[in-house]
């Protein structure tokens, strides 16, 4: 197999990553550590996480491809916290030991007892709670190399995408994993991060190219719903999305050191978070209404309380600069 450098290019320079380690540190206090967050937590020690997804009442999981995004060497880990962002083990399963094979996890997704991995070529799916690898789908068939954002439609099926080939694979997990490719078009511009859409269950993507997202009916069709156009260029290479409870988008831009809000009928958006490093695939824990980065390249990751809407709960107010930035006030 050819090997391709990931176009998000690794950080080898050994000055650069101490500088890096102190940007995370700024970061912390300038993008989302806001002071009137009522939640923030910051996850160090990390190694090139790429995604971080929620598994509510329990705790959350951390995809570390330690090195290249798109390196071979058996060394990738996943990073266990409890349900309040504690860590509870770093290296919670770990490539090369235990029999475990894990090169440069990816995106993630849960269902029932299981945690299944996007990893370059290969779905694997373990224990969630032992960390016990139980199998992998092999997508060599399909010239896969780069299998990266990976979501659950919450009725048994995981999608996952291959930006390379411009594909969407869907896997029927009630019919023995079935692999089949779900959508394969030029339009899906290097597809990464996929979430369902909570209202009508349709599946959303972000582009590493042209800025676009973009929605897949049942049927497959796509429609694109945000690009970036020759008037208008607002995003650079979009890597993560994901939704709130109350149906509102975040969107990470991983070039340009943004995370986005996108409201539901679409007609409004705002950076809600900038000069960040390298923000990669972000999740959003709907119980407990926080948003969770990855920083790539700077080897951390951050659980922040986001805002909510101000025009629910017996209180309503009108907006303020309050609401232009992550963490939201206790009265809200």
């Amino acid at each position: 197999m050819n090997l391709r450098l990931n176009p998000r290019l690794s950080v080898c320079n050994s000055h650069l990553s101490a500088r890096l380690a102190f940007m995370f540190m700024l970061v912390m206090s300038l993008g989302f550590a806001l002071p009137f967050s009522t939640f923030a937590h910051t996850i160090t020690q990390l190694h090139s996480p790429q995604a971080i997804i929620a598994d509510p009442g329990y705790g959350y999981f951390i995809a570390n491809a330690n090195g290249d995004p798109g390196n071979h060497e058996n060394n990738g880990f996943i990073t266990k916290l409890d349900d309040d962002g504690q860590l509870v083990d770093l290296h919670f399963i770990q490539g090369g030991q235990n029999e475990v094979v894990l090169r440069a996890p990816a995106g993630m997704a849960i269902i029932g007892d299981r945690l299944y991995i996007a990893d370059l070529d290969f779905v694997r799916a373990f224990d969630k709670t032992t960390g016990h690898p139980l199998f992998a789908l092999s997508f060599a068939r399909y010239q896969a190399e780069g299998l990266t954002g990976m979501v659950a439609d919450g009725q048994g099926t995981l999608f996952v995408s291959d930006p390379e080939t411009n594909t969407i694979f869907r896997i029927d997990t009630a019919r023995n994993h079935l692999v089949s490719i779900f959508a394969r078009d030029s339009a899906l511009s290097k597809p990464r991060g996929l979430a369902i859409h909570p209202r009508t269950g349709h599946l959303i993507g972000v582009s590493w190219e042209n800025g676009k997202i973009f929605e897949i009916n049942e049927q497959g069709t796509i429609t694109e719903l945000m690009a970036n156009t020759f008037f208008s260029r607002p995003f650079s290479n979009l890597d993560g999305v994901a939704f709130d409870r109350y149906g509102t988008m975040y969107i990470s831009d991983f070039t340009a050191g943004k995370v986005w809000r996108i409201y539901a009928n679409f007609t409004k958006k705002e950076v809600i978070a900038e000069f960040l490093i390298s923000p990669a695939s972000i999740g959003i824990d709907r119980e407990k209404h926080l948003i969770l980065v990855p920083y790539l390249y700077a080897n951390g990751a951050e659980i922040n309380g986001l805002e909510r809407p101000t025009n629910v709960g017996d209180e309503r107010k009108r907006r303020t600069l309050s609401d232009y930035g992550l963490g939201w006030l206790g009265r809200d």
